[in-house]
């Protein structure tokens, strides 16, 4: 596809002029809008995005360097399918001897939002939808690795909304997305709230503003195989799961604890579902290709958090393939994912690696499972599964971890509809409780009272 950055709809040189147009805009689009008129620029934006997501999916690869080109359609697919719109927005009714009041979700306004590379459009188009469907309209600071195919997303969902009977500008963005542009979207009169998806530097930031705030933080999803587990859909699970996207997804399965009573047959069934399992002199190598750790004064970081702050994925490696990450150390394979046995205390146990390389732990029992899944998940609040045959083992699991997503049987991508039911989103707000986000979280309550008995008719 040819593409014109310049002359993109929605794409503007300045954040004070991607605002005012946005705003102007969502002042038209909310005094003209019809609930039926919402869905029906809905509805085009889907068809838009489904048409082309082989195409985007190419070009996100192509810009980004980052993840695997099919598992990427399969992103925009599900992103333009299982995204909610007014259906959501329901409205509650009391009715009484004293009248009737009437509590309906409003928009607020123009919504600043940040999308992070590793699903930039996805993003993009997933609060396109939820934010439209609000009667919002949203101005993006992109991520700058990404740029010229979101401003490709911004300029498709404009000239769709527009021939869908909309106004042009309800989703905009600055051409040259910087921290100082972020800093001057949160700080416009004219933008009334801030979304973000990204790390916890992220939210933190968009917390501290000042204005209401919805934060996607990351994640370090956790999954236990526990003795009881069908050992099989276990090990297809956690292999797909894991190297979906060569697991960029912040809900993607970052390290699993298993049983110690099942855990040589368990790594025998990855290892035949397609996996390859490293030797330890090969999983020595592979860690420090893959992870590097700052200088540190005084003792080795031994805690959950400790580790995490001092240890970092080497960002060359960050998203590509399995195969390509082994070759670095002499390894010849066409996996999709690389597993390794190591001890608790590993950085990769605690670090959101962000690559197809997976730690695997072996535990004693479901009791130190869980304990060891807890600490490594850090509070994030955000992802966790478990494989299991033991109802008391998945509801103790379930309770101790207390994330936003929570799976059974299946990869955490479930938690968003992928190849499962339920809706998707690609902002799972747990750090600001909205968690799996729609049209809904986007909204404010405004409720309109008949009091002294009025419109009573029963």
């Amino acid at each position: 596809m040819s593409f014109d950055i310049n002359n993109a709809q929605g794409v503007f040189e300045t954040v004070e002029a991607a605002i005012e147009a946005t705003h102007k805009a969502q002042v038209e689009y909310y005094a003209n809008s019809t609930k039926e008129g919402r869905e029906a620029i809905l509805t085009a934006i889907r068809g838009a995005v489904l048409a082309k997501a082989e195409d985007f999916a190419k070009m996100v690869r192509e810009e980004t360097k980052l993840g695997r080109v099919e598992d990427k359609i399969a992103k925009h697919q599900l992103t333009a399918a299982k995204t909610p719109g007014t259906e959501v927005l329901e409205t509650k009714v009391w009715s009484g001897d004293n009248g009737i009041s009437l509590e309906e979700r409003a928009p607020y306004g123009v919504i600043g939002a940040v999308t992070p590379v590793t699903n930039p459009t996805e993003t993009i188009v997933n609060n396109a939808i939820s934010m439209l469907a609000s009667g919002n309209a949203v101005t993006f600071n992109v991520h700058p690795s990404s740029k010229v195919v979101s401003a490709m997303m911004i300029d498709m969902i404009n000239k769709t909304i527009v021939e869908a009977g909309g106004p042009v500008n309800l989703v905009t963005m600055v051409k040259e997305p910087t921290l100082e542009t972020l800093n001057q979207i949160a700080k416009s009169p004219l933008v009334n709230m801030l979304v973000g998806t990204g790390g916890p530097g992220l939210v933190k930031a968009i917390l501290q503003s000042g204005k209401k705030g919805v934060g996607a933080g990351a994640g370090n999803p956790p999954v236990i195989v526990d003795a009881s587990a069908n050992l099989d859909l276990a090990a297809a699970g956690v292999y797909g799961g894991a190297s979906f996207d060569n697991n960029l997804l912040c809900i993607g399965e970052k390290e699993v604890f298993v049983e110690d009573a099942v855990a040589d047959e368990f790594l025998a069934k990855l290892e035949a579902t397609g996996a390859y399992v490293l030797s330890a002199e090969e999983a020595e190598k592979l860690t420090a290709q893959i992870l590097t750790m700052d200088e540190i004064d005084g003792a080795k970081p031994c805690t959950a958090q400790e580790i995490a702050r001092v240890w970092h994925p080497v960002k060359q490696h960050v998203g590509q393939d399995a195969g390509e990450i082994l070759k670095s150390i002499g390894v010849e394979s066409e996996t999709r994912l690389a597993v390794m046995v190591v001890e608790n205390d590993h950085p990769l146990v605690h670090v959101e690696q962000m690559m197809p390389v997976l730690p695997v732990v072996r535990c004693a029992n479901i009791d130190e499972a869980i304990e060891r899944a807890v600490a490594a998940e850090r509070g994030n609040k955000h992802s966790a599964c478990i494989y299991s045959g033991n109802i008391e083992n998945v509801t103790k699991f379930g309770r101790a971890i207390n994330t936003t997503i929570f799976a059974h049987n299946g990869p955490t991508l479930s938690g968003v509809g992928y190849n499962a039911e339920g809706t998707s989103t690609f902002t799972i707000a747990g750090p600001t409780g909205e968690g799996i986000t729609n049209a809904y979280s986007f909204t404010r309550a405004r409720r309109f009272a008949i009091a002294q008995g009025g419109l009573r008719i029963v």
